[in-house]
């Protein structure tokens, strides 16, 4: 046997041995777990792909998705948002089964801004095709300042959006309800740069300024960990990932509390409460977010 072979056998039994399957991990590059989707001449790789930008300008925007899909766990970036007048933009790290009718999707989408405006994150869950729970968020700091830490948390208690350490967005499973929850399609990860200024920025009002072209959103620190599809079977259903754990079925203390001060400050929008869209409150809204 030679040695090579043998590092490799002996990588796979100890990953048996820790967790009896491999999980994905964090990626050493960009293109290790990523490919180009559109527009390769407006994704720019930095530090050995280490890092990317994402360039929007009159003649296209961009994106990537993952190489695989995933069922449960986590997925976080670093991004660090359109500087100055972004208003138009829409920056885009969501999950999606891309499975037409019946997909289910997790959005972040930032929404671009004038000049000293907050940016707003705008999050959406699609489950069994049914989407339309959007809400938004003004942000209480710059992220176009510097890199900040997007993640969306999936297991089979609940999806949890988080911002930094920060959860922005609760959506429990109540299936018991007869409530839908994403539970049985594998979902990518995808990141796109998009013009949409005839809703993006206060509803269309505001539109976007070519004159401040190249837009550049800047990302790093891909993380993936979840079980890979096509992979082992016995993943998704495996009581002993880490994401299944006590620690990660509810919020803890401290990001209830944190949780509980985004929705008194910063939350903007919410469509549970949007009795012109909703006049009967949907069910999750009712059974808890």
């Amino acid at each position: 046997m030679t040695m090579a072979l043998t590092n490799a056998f002996v990588l796979l039994f100890s990953c048996v041995l820790a967790i009896s399957f491999c999980v994905w991990g964090k990626p050493a590059t960009f293109l290790d777990d990523f490919r180009i989707t559109w527009s390769d001449s407006h994704i720019r790789q930095i530090d050995g792909g280490k890092a990317i930008q994402l360039v929007l300008d009159q003649n296209s925007g961009c994106g990537f998705a993952s190489k695989r899909k995933y069922l449960f766990g986590r997925v976080s970036m670093k991004i660090k948002l359109i500087p100055g007048d972004s208003a138009g933009t829409v920056t885009a790290f969501y999950m999606n089964s891309d499975t037409d009718t019946v997909r289910d999707e997790l959005d972040f989408e930032f929404l671009g801004n004038r000049s000293g405006q907050p940016y707003t994150v705008q999050t959406n869950i699609y489950a069994h095709g049914k989407g339309d729970r959007e809400q938004r968020v003004n942000l209480w700091f710059d992220p176009s300042a510097d890199f900040h830490t997007y993640t969306i948390m999936w297991n089979h208690h609940h999806i949890v959006f988080y911002v930094d350490d920060v959860p922005i967005r609760v959506y429990k499973n109540n299936e018991a309800r007869n409530i839908p929850f994403p539970k049985f399609q594998p979902m990518g990860v995808y990141s796109t740069l998009w013009e949409a200024d005839d809703w993006a920025t206060r509803g269309g009002l505001e539109k976007i300024d070519w004159s401040k072209a190249p837009f550049l959103a800047s990302y790093k620190d891909f993380d993936i960990e979840g079980c890979p599809v096509p992979g082992p079977a016995s993943c998704a259903s495996n009581t002993g990932n880490w994401w299944e754990g006590t620690t990660y079925q509810a919020l803890n203390v401290m990001e209830a509390r944190r949780y509980r001060w985004v929705r008194i400050n910063h939350i903007i929008y919410d469509y549970c409460t949007d009795k012109s869209r909703y006049p009967v409150s949907p069910p999750e809204c009712i059974a808890g977010i």
